[in-house]
C-alpha cells in the first residue's frame, strides 16, 4: 500500500483514481490492452495521414489521434514526426487498434508528476524520489451554510484540475441561495484558489476525453468550468447550453488561463433567474449595441438609415457575444461578394476576441454564395436542415442569418418564412428598395435603388468592428459604372485609383462565377484586402482575364442581336440560348450588363431583352416594374405560363411552347413601359 503522489490518499500504486488525469504516464508495456483508457501518456508522433496523426505510445503500440480529436485544423498542427508529444487514451478496440484524444498539456512541466506505465504495475522513474506518506493538515472549515452541509453527506469526486470536489449533484427543483459569496467573471483573476459562486447562463457545453466544460457567461464576460464525474463521461447531463444556473467552485490558473474547477452545479431559482436575465440583457445590449455609427461618406441615401445601421451592427455584434453561429447569405455577384466581404472582415476579429477555440472563425461565421438572386426555399431549406443537425448533434445555438444582396422582395418571403418557423432570428441587408420582407426580418434596405448594397454592408461593418480604414474603398469596387465622387474619393485615399478599383470589381465578378457556391474566403480577401504591390498584381492578373473573356463574349452575340424601333425606344433583342457560349464565363445576367452599357451609348431609350430557353431577362434606361410586365404579357399570352421569377434581374420565365409569343410580347410590353 503506497500513498498519492498528489493528494497523499492510501492507494495501491503512485496516484489515486482521483489524479490519474493530473500526471503523465510513460508507457512500457508492449501490448494494447495494457494500456489503461482514460490516461495521458507520452507519446512519439510517427507520421501523418489525411484523417489524423499516428503516434507511438512506448516502443511496441502505436494509436491513432484523428483529426476530428484535434482543436484545430491538422495542417495547422506544429508537430514533426520524432516528435514527443502527449495523448489521451481514449479505448482500445478488439482488434487492437488505440483511439487516442487531444490533450492541451504539451510539456511534462503542465502535470503534476510523471509515472511508469508497465506490466507490473505503476511506479515512479527511478530518479523520482519515494513520496511521503504525510500529507499536509487540512485546512480548518470554513462556516457552513445549509445547502453546503446537505452537500458535504454526498460522495466526493474530482475535476478535471486535480481538487477534491463534490460529485455533480442532482438538479431535481431549483435553489434558494448559493453558499459562497457570488463573483462576476471579470473578477476571477482576483480570486485565484478561492471558492466562489457565479450565476449566469450556460452559452456552451462540450464533452472532453476528461472533464465537462461549461462556459458560463454572467453580466461580466464568460469562463469555462470544468466539472469531472469520470473520464469522458458527461457531468450534470441535464444542464443544456441557455439553462440560468448558479455554479459553485474553486478559482484555478490552468494552462495560463482561469478555469473554475466545479463544485455544484445547479438551476437558479425563478426569482434569482429573472435577475440574472436581467442582468445579461442590459449587459449584452450595452455591450453589442455600437451606439451611433459614423458612416463612411457623406450621403443622403443613407440619412434615414442610421439607426437600421446601428440596429444590424448590434444584432451581429450580440449574435457573436452569445456564441450563436452567423451564417451570411449573398448573391454570386461581384456587390454579392464585396458587401458579404466587408461583414466578414468585421466579424471575424470580434469571433477571435471572444471565442478561444483554433476554429472559431470557421465554427461561428459561414458566408455562403447563393446559387440564385433570392433566399427561396431551396437556400431556406439547405440552411433549417443544417443548423437542425447541428443542434442535435452539437448542442449548437440556431444562428443568426444575415441575408446580403437579397431577401428584400416578396421572392424571399416562403425561405424568410420557413427561418421564422423555427425562431431564427434573420436580418437583411439589400439596396433593392421597397422591404418588402420588412413584416418577417428586421434590415437595412433605402427608400430608392440609387446606392449599392456594399454601401450598406460596409456601413454596418463599421459598426460591427474597427475596421473603417480596411473597408473603405469597398462602396466604389461595387459600381459598374462610375462611382460616386464620395466614395471614388475614399478608395483614392485608401490607395486605390479608378484603375484599381475597376480590376478588383473585375477580378471579383470573375471569381464569383467560378464554384459560385464557395465561399472562396481567402481568395477573396486577397483579392480586396491586398497589403501590397506584389499581391495586387493578382486582381490585375485575373482581371486581364476577365477583360478578354467579356470582349469575347461581346464580339461573338454583337452579329446576333436583333434592334428595332418601338415608337422612340430602341429595342434589341439576342437569343442568348443560340448565340452565346452558356455554360462559360460570362454568365448570361453579367452578359447583358455589359451590353446594355455598351448599346446605351447609342440609344436614349432603350430596351434589351435576352432570351433563353425558358427564361428572359429585361434592361432598360427606364425602371420598369418587372411584376407589371409579367402581368401583361400573360394577358397577351395566357396559356404561356408566365411568371416574373426574378425582380432583381428583370426576369421571366415561361413556357419553351410558347417562347416566340413570349418573346414578341415582351417586347412590345417592355418599349411601352420604358417610353
Amino acid at each position: 500500500m503506497g500513498h498519492c503522489i498528489i493528494c497523499g490518499t492510501s492507494v495501491d500504486g503512485v496516484v489515486c483514481r482521483s489524479h490519474q488525469e493530473d500526471v503523465a504516464f510513460r508507457f512500457t508495456g508492449n501490448h494494447p490492452n495494457q494500456l489503461t483508457p482514460g490516461r495521458f501518456y507520452e507519446g512519439t508522433v510517427d507520421g501523418f495521414a489525411d484523417f489524423g496523426v499516428f503516434v507511438d505510445i512506448g516502443d511496441s503500440v502505436t494509436g491513432l489521434l484523428h483529426r476530428s480529436e484535434l482543436d484545430r485544423r491538422l495542417e495547422s498542427l506544429d508537430w514533426d514526426e520524432g516528435d514527443t508529444v502527449y495523448v489521451q487514451v481514449t479505448g482500445v478496440q478488439d482488434n487492437g487498434n488505440v483511439d487516442l484524444s487531444w490533450s492541451i498539456r504539451q510539456s511534462p512541466r503542465e502535470f503534476r508528476g510523471e509515472v511508469i506505465d508497465s506490466p507490473e504495475g505503476d511506479r515512479l522513474p527511478d530518479d523520482e524520489p519515494t513520496p511521503t506518506t504525510e500529507t499536509e493538515p487540512e485546512p480548518e472549515p470554513e462556516p457552513r451554510t445549509a445547502d453546503e452541509s446537505r452537500n458535504d453527506e454526498e460522495p466526493e469526486a474530482s475535476t478535471n484540475g486535480g481538487s477534491a470536489s463534490v460529485e455533480p449533484q442532482s438538479t431535481a427543483g431549483p435553489i434558494d441561495s448559493g453558499p459562497p459569496e457570488r463573483v462576476t467573471v471579470d473578477a476571477l483573476e482576483e480570486s485565484v484558489g478561492e471558492r466562489i459562486r457565479i450565476e449566469g447562463r450556460v452559452v456552451d457545453v462540450r464533452q472532453t476525453g476528461g472533464p465537462t466544460i461549461f462556459e458560463v457567461r454572467d453580466e461580466t464576460g464568460a469562463a469555462e468550468c470544468a466539472a469531472f464525474k469520470e473520464a469522458g463521461v458527461r457531468a450534470y447531463p441535464e444542464v443544456e447550453a441557455g439553462d440560468l444556473i448558479r455554479l459553485t467552485g474553486e478559482v484555478e490558473r490552468r494552462h495560463g488561463g482561469i478555469q473554475v474547477e466545479t463544485e455544484s452545479l445547479k438551476p437558479l431559482a425563478e426569482a434569482d433567474a429573472e435577475a440574472v436575465v436581467e442582468r445579461l440583457d442590459d449587459a449584452l445590449e450595452a455591450e453589442a449595441h455600437p451606439g451611433e455609427v459614423e458612416p463612411l461618406a457623406e450621403d443622403p441615401a443613407l440619412a434615414d438609415l442610421t439607426d437600421e445601421i446601428a440596429d444590424a451592427a448590434g444584432a451581429i455584434r450580440r449574435a457573436v457575444i452569445e456564441s450563436r453561429p452567423i451564417v451570411l447569405r449573398h448573391t454570386a455577384t461581384a456587390d454579392g461578394y464585396v458587401a458579404g466581404a466587408a461583414i466578414e472582415r468585421a466579424v471575424l476579429p470580434l469571433v477571435r476576441e471572444q471565442h478561444d477555440r483554433e476554429d472559431a472563425q470557421y465554427h461561428y461565421f459561414d458566408r455562403q454564395p447563393l446559387e440564385g438572386e433570392d433566399y427561396d426555399m431551396a437556400a431556406a431549406t439547405s440552411d433549417v436542415t443544417r443548423m437542425l443537425d447541428n443542434r442535435a448533434r452539437h448542442d449548437e445555438k440556431l444562428p443568426l442569418v444575415v441575408l446580403v444582396d437579397t431577401g428584400s422582395t416578396a421572392e424571399s418571403r416562403d425561405g424568410i418564412e420557413l427561418l421564422d418557423v423555427y425562431d431564427v432570428e434573420r436580418l437583411v441587408v439589400d439596396a433593392d428598395p421597397g422591404f418588402e420582407t420588412s413584416d418577417v426580418a428586421d434590415g437595412v434596405v433605402p427608400d430608392d435603388g440609387s446606392i449599392t448594397t456594399t454601401v450598406l454592408a460596409a456601413n454596418v461593418a463599421c459598426g460591427v468592428g474597427d475596421v473603417r480604414g480596411e473597408i473603405a474603398h469597398l462602396p466604389a469596387v461595387s459600381y459598374w459604372e462610375e462611382a460616386p465622387e464620395r466614395y471614388a474619393e475614399l478608395a483614392r485615399e485608401a490607395g486605390y485609383g479608378a484603375d484599381a478599383v475597376r480590376e478588383l470589381r473585375e477580378a471579383v465578378a470573375l471569381e464569383a462565377y467560378y464554384q459560385a457556391y464557395e465561399d472562396k474566403r481567402e481568395l477573396v480577401a486577397d483579392l480586396l484586402f491586398a497589403g501590397d504591390d506584389e499581391v495586387r498584381s493578382l486582381a490585375s492578373h485575373v482581371s486581364e482575364q476577365f477583360r478578354a473573356k467579356l470582349d469575347d463574349e461581346l464580339e461573338t452575340v454583337r452579329p446576333h442581336v436583333e434592334t428595332r424601333e418601338e415608337g422612340d425606344v430602341a429595342v434589341a433583342v439576342l437569343d442568348t440560348d443560340a448565340f452565346t457560349h452558356r455554360f462559360d464565363f460570362p454568365p448570361t445576367a453579367l452578359l447583358l450588363d455589359a451590353l446594355f452599357r455598351d448599346l446605351r451609348a447609342e440609344h436614349d431609350r432603350l430596351v434589351v431583352v435576352g432570351l433563353d430557353e425558358a427564361d428572359l431577362q429585361i434592361r432598360s434606361t427606364e425602371g420598369i416594374d418587372v411584376r407589371e410586365l409579367a402581368e401583361r404579357v400573360a394577358e397577351r399570352v395566357p396559356e404561356g405560363g408566365v411568371l416574373a421569377s426574378g425582380v432583381r434581374r428583370g426576369r421571366l420565365s415561361f413556357l419553351i411552347g410558347e417562347r416566340e409569343a413570349v418573346r414578341e410580347a415582351a417586347s412590345e410590353i417592355a418599349a411601352d413601359l420604358a417610353a
